[in-house]
């Protein structure tokens, strides 16, 4: 998927909040006062690092369902941003993403036993988005969208304002998802006033119930009566109120009724309703009654609950999930379009990897970070100085990557070695000496192996560079320097073995091996001095 929307009518776009979840298991969540015990996620320590955000989230699975959607906004030229354009890449989500140097936005997230949360954002680059960026960088996308969507999270409220009166101007459906209460709005995104404009210019708002309550109060405590207060009050087109287990209550002109849920077996609520506006969103988009569209939308939200974090990572088990309980509401619903971004199984797969490596190959440079490679250099040449050296590491493929690379820096005037991962726990640590660079490459970055390895490594004064898609990954967190290496897809018939992301690996090393060489002067004759037999030594010697 490019990284950048292209042209073409576009069937979903969004601005808003994109976020970094930070989830933490726990017991309960804590009242004042009270202390608690973080538990183990996967092995992996107390926190893991998830995709999220209101907007990305909403996007994320509607592009997971089938539709042509873009996010457009600001977000920090950090590794946080980073790893959240890798992630809309991965997942066919378009992008015309404005690189700034404010923060990008983060979420605490402590997930209960029970599947409830409490969440802690700093809202950086999003709330650092007013409307003269809307008008400067974003209308154009906007302009081309059959809906368009927004939220009041933490999104300044000038900024939603002039997004859906570009909008409204050019004749498209707008969509709020009004995910806070109207007073911690107002404390930090804008005035009342501001607030009172937004709410006219929405035709389907998504209100959460406490934001009803405070807008509308005095209405009926139920979830339709809710719907129908604050519509009647504002005048939009639908109002669509979640109620949890129950389902969720509509309000328009068509149709009005709740639309009951099926069970769904919780691990974390976080996202549901983002989930939910995303399938309400795709089967209106459809073609679907509300009826119906209410039904798709419930059973979004159920998959949404049956995962921890709140995007879909794996978007052909969230399609899957959201197909099964769409059917057992019994509720007829169109059928879902094939995903984009998803490698289509059979045909010529042959073509179709090569086409993917090729894309993923574009994609990574164009996302090239000049920063980290001037880093990972700074680290190879401070070692070289100091008498240290170099060594590639890896497990499974990225092992054979190791090797490879070993053998490109020795031949262009780096020299480096080899080292086995699993071997450095039975004496082959004494090959590296304390100040000295290892390269660690690992697409996921969570290797077992890789990482107890690299933990002794550290322990023993090696400097650590990973190579790795998980930029937010426990190898990224033990390294000196990150560079990213990842891919939105590998290719394949099943998009499972590694293809692209090796390609993507071989390719970023042999981009630092080209500039060590070039910073070291390694001429022709060098080369040729070092390749004494073969074809490429006899071309380096010819004048």
């Amino acid at each position: 998927m490019s990284t950048e929307a292209a042209p073409g009518a576009l069937d979903l776009v969004g601005i808003g909040s994109m976020a970094v979840d930070r989830i933490h298991r726990v017991p309960k969540v804590l009242g004042p006062e009270e202390k608690g015990v973080l538990r183990e996620i996967d092995g992996v320590g107390p926190v893991r690092n998830h995709v999220g955000g209101v907007m990305l989230n909403q996007l994320g699975w509607a592009a997971a369902l089938g539709l042509r959607v873009v996010i457009t906004g600001r977000q920090g030229s950090d590794t946080a941003g980073q790893f959240l354009r890798n992630a809309m890449d991965r997942s066919g989500i378009e992008r015309h993403i404005i690189k700034c140097d404010e923060a990008s936005t983060l979420a605490e997230i402590f997930v209960a036993d029970d599947g409830g949360r409490a969440i802690y954002m700093a809202p950086g680059a999003t709330l650092a988005t007013h409307a003269e960026h809307i008008r400067a960088d974003h209308a154009g996308f906007i302009q081309r969208a059959a809906r368009f969507s927004t939220e009041i999270s933490q999104l300044p409220l000038d900024a939603v304002r002039e997004a859906l009166t570009i909008a409204r101007a050019a004749g498209i459906p707008t969509v709020l998802d009004f995910d806070v209460t109207p007073s911690d709005a107002l404390t930090s995104l804008g005035d009342e006033a501001t607030l009172f404009e937004v709410l006219a210019l929405v035709d389907l708002l998504k209100p959460s119930k406490a934001a009803v309550r405070e807008l509308v109060p005095g209405s009926a405590d139920d979830a339709l009566g809710l719907a129908r207060a604050l519509r009647e009050r504002f005048g939009c087109g639908a109002v669509v109120v979640t109620d949890g287990e129950a389902g969720c209550a509509i309000h328009t002109a068509e149709f009005e009724g709740v639309v009951a849920a099926k069970p769904a077996k919780v691990i974390d609520t976080t996202g549901a309703g983002d989930a939910f506006l995303g399938g309400l969103l795709t089967a209106l988009h459809l073609g679907a009654d509300w009826p119906s569209a209410g039904a798709f939308a419930n059973a979004c939200g159920a998959a949404c609950c049956e995962q921890l974090g709140a995007f879909p990572e794996d978007a052909l088990a969230a399609r899957a999930r959201v197909a099964e309980g769409a059917r057992a509401s019994g509720v007829a619903f169109p059928a879902l379009p094939e995903r984009g971004a998803v490698p289509a199984l059979g045909g010529a797969p042959a073509a179709q990897v090569l086409e993917t490596g090729a894309r993923e190959l574009r994609a990574l440079a164009d996302r090239f970070e000049a920063a980290n490679f001037t880093h990972a250099l700074e680290a190879i040449r401070r070692a070289e100085q100091a008498g240290g050296r170099l060594h590639f590491c890896g497990v499974g493929k990225p092992e054979h990557v190791a090797r490879y690379a070993a053998g490109l820096f020795s031949s262009t005037g780096t020299p480096a070695a080899f080292l086995h991962a699993t071997e450095t726990l039975h004496g082959s640590l004494g090959q590296v000496r304390p100040g000295d660079v290892v390269v660690a490459i690992s697409n996921s970055g969570e290797t077992a192996e890789l990482l107890a390895a690299v933990d002794a490594l550290a322990k023993y004064g090696a400097v650590i560079i990973a190579v790795t898609a998980g930029l937010h990954s426990s190898l990224a967190r033990a390294a000196r320097v990150v560079l990213d290496a990842g891919v939105a897809s590998e290719g394949g018939p099943l998009g499972l073995a590694p293809r692209a992301s090796v390609a993507a690996e071989v390719m970023v090393l042999a981009a630092l091996s080209a500039e060590l060489q070039a910073q070291a002067g390694f001429s022709r004759e060098d080369y040729a001095a070092l390749h004494p037999a073969g074809a490429l030594g006899k071309k380096a010697r010819k004048s």
